[in-house]
C-alpha cells in the first residue's frame, strides 16, 4: 500500500497550489476540500470495498481521489481543467489504480469511456464534488446516461441538497425533487461548513447519497413527465388546475379532459403542486396521455 499523501489538508493543499502557481478558478467553480474528516465521511457514505470501480467527477488536486484509490479497486477521475489534470497526474503517480481523463462530463459519453477503460464491469459507484452553478445539469446527465451504478455520493450546495430531499408539502419541494425521486432514493448524508474548503464558498454545502430506484413507472420519454411537473409548478402560488389551464387551454373540451384526468389520478384540482407526490404526478401523466393531451418532449 502506498504511503498516504494526505493531500486534503489546508497546508498540503495550499503547498500544492503554490508549487504549481495555481489558484481556484471561478469559471470551473473550484473549491478544494481540505478537511480529512469530511472526506472520511464521504468514503463511509459511499460504502466502498476493494472490489468497487469508482467514477469521480471534479477531482481538483486529488484530495478525495487519493482516499478513494486507497479503498476501491480502481478510480476513473474526470476533470475539465487541464492544469488540474497535470497536478493529478504528478501528485497521484504513486497510485497505479487511478486514471485521470481530461474532459467535460456534460458532453462526454461516460458509458463509452467506462467500457473502454474497464470493459464490462459490475455497477460503478460515482463520487462527485460538483461545481455549484451546474449541479443539476450534471446530476441529470449522470442519471440519464444509461450507466450501471449502485451508489452516487455528491457534494453540492446545501440549498440544492435540501430541495433534492424535501418532503411533499414543504416550500423546498419542487420540480427538482420530483425529477430526482423518479430516478433515485435520495438521502442527506453529511452537512459541510464553508470552512472545509479552500477557498471557502459563500454558502454551506452538503453530501447527498443517491441509490437507483426500481420502480414500476413505464415512461418512454421521461422528459414528457418532467414537463408536466414543470407545468404544474409554473406558478407555485396558483392551483394545479389554473396551471394546467394556462398550459393546455381553457375551452370546454380541454376542461372536461383535465377534470377527468385529475379524478383518475385522485388529485383535487384546487391543491397546489407542492402537495402532489411522484406517484400522483405519474398517474396524472398517464391519465392525460389517455385523454390524448399532447406533451412537449
Amino acid at each position: 500500500m502506498v504511503e498516504p499523501l494526505d493531500i486534503a489538508t489546508p497546508t498540503r493543499t495550499q503547498a500544492i497550489l503554490t508549487s504549481y502557481g495555481l489558484r481556484a478558478k471561478k469559471k470551473f467553480g473550484q473549491n478544494f476540500l481540505t478537511d480529512l474528516n469530511i472526506i472520511d465521511r464521504i468514503i463511509d457514505t459511499a460504502d466502498l470495498s476493494d472490489d468497487d470501480y469508482v467514477i469521480e467527477i471534479g477531482p481538483g488536486i486529488g484530495g478525495l481521489t487519493e482516499q478513494l484509490a486507497r479503498q476501491a479497486k480502481a478510480v476513473l477521475a474526470v476533470e475539465i481543467d487541464p492544469e488540474m489534470v497535470r497536478v493529478l497526474n504528478d501528485t497521484l503517480s504513486p497510485y497505479d489504480n487511478i486514471t485521470v481523463i481530461e474532459t467535460d462530463v456534460l458532453t462526454v459519453d461516460l458509458k463509452n469511456i467506462i467500457q473502454k477503460q474497464w470493459g464490462q464491469v459490475p455497477a460503478v459507484k460515482i463520487v462527485a464534488n460538483l461545481p455549484y452553478y451546474i449541479t443539476t445539469p450534471i446530476l441529470m446527465q449522470l442519471l440519464q446516461a444509461g450507466l450501471s451504478w449502485d451508489t452516487m455520493v455528491v457534494m453540492m450546495q446545501r440549498e440544492v441538497a435540501d430541495r433534492l430531499t424535501a418532503p411533499v408539502g414543504t416550500k423546498e419541494y419542487g420540480v427538482l425533487t420530483v425529477m430526482m425521486a423518479y430516478y433515485a432514493q435520495v438521502q442527506l448524508a453529511v452537512k459541510v461548513p464553508a470552512s472545509a474548503f479552500n477557498p471557502a464558498p459563500r454558502v454551506d454545502s452538503a453530501v447527498v447519497r443517491l441509490q437507483p430506484k426500481n420502480h414500476p413507472y413505464q415512461v418512454q420519454q421521461p422528459k414528457e413527465l418532467f414537463n408536466l411537473v414543470k407545468i404544474c409548478f409554473a406558478h407555485r402560488r396558483k392551483s394545479l388546475w389554473n396551471n394546467l389551464l394556462q398550459a393546455f387551454g381553457k375551452d370546454a373540451e380541454v376542461k372536461e379532459k383535465l377534470t377527468s384526468a385529475l379524478a383518475e389520478a385522485t388529485i383535487e384540482p384546487g391543491i397546489r403542486a407542492e402537495r402532489v407526490d411522484l406517484e400522483n404526478f405519474y398517474q396524472l401523466f398517464l391519465a392525460l396521455k389517455a385523454q390524448n393531451i399532447k406533451f412537449r418532449s
